[in-house]
């Protein structure tokens, strides 16, 4: 299961993978905005990255909504983990700022120098961003963002399973 689009200079990839065991330049996590890494991926941050990340965090603290911050990927296979603080479902302006939040995890990743980063189906687990709406959201924020003069080379979309993977499926063939 693989599908790539191009887009100007970059290569935007979908595939199904665990991203906290992905062997990328970068992954995002969808954060809190306290930071706390928490249940979920943010568990198996902690545990499979060591106490670096969490000691990162720490010294950050705090990052508003739509923000983005990043932090080395400890003992992961990812150099850096890109914390992106983003909306919850039936928030007001809920598409606005899930993009806002999309590019800001974009920029940071090119003000560090990163080139590869991948992105989990953003909001749509523990956040309740319904699927459809966080595929068409993301989509398009790549596609808007990487027509511009971007560092970036490759955007993965990684899908934690097959219900992900084909909500994203036909939205990327499709991306003009």
């Amino acid at each position: 299961m693989l599908q790539i689009k191009q887009i100007h200079n970059c290569t935007v990839r979908l595939t199904q993978h665990d991203i906290t065991d992905f062997d990328v330049e970068a992954f995002v996590f969808y954060a809190r905005p306290n930071l706390a890494l928490g249940s979920g991926f943010g568990n198996a941050i902690a545990k499979r990255g060591g106490s670096a990340v969490k000691a990162e965090l720490d010294k950050i603290g705090e990052v508003l909504p739509t923000e983005a911050v990043v932090t080395s990927g400890g003992k992961l296979k990812a150099r850096y983990i890109v914390h992106a603080v983003g909306p919850s479902f039936q928030e007001e302006g809920l598409e606005g700022k899930l993009k806002r939040t999309i590019v800001n995890a974009l920029k940071r990743a090119e003000e560090k120098g990163i080139r590869q980063i991948a992105f989990p189906p953003m909001g749509a687990g523990f956040y309740g961003v319904p699927l459809p709406a966080c595929s068409d959201i993301m989509l398009d924020a790549f596609r808007d963002y990487l027509r511009g003069d971007s560092g970036l080379r490759e955007v993965i979309i990684c899908a934690n399973d097959a219900r992900e993977y084909r909500a994203f499926e036909a939205k990327l063939a499709a991306l003009a």
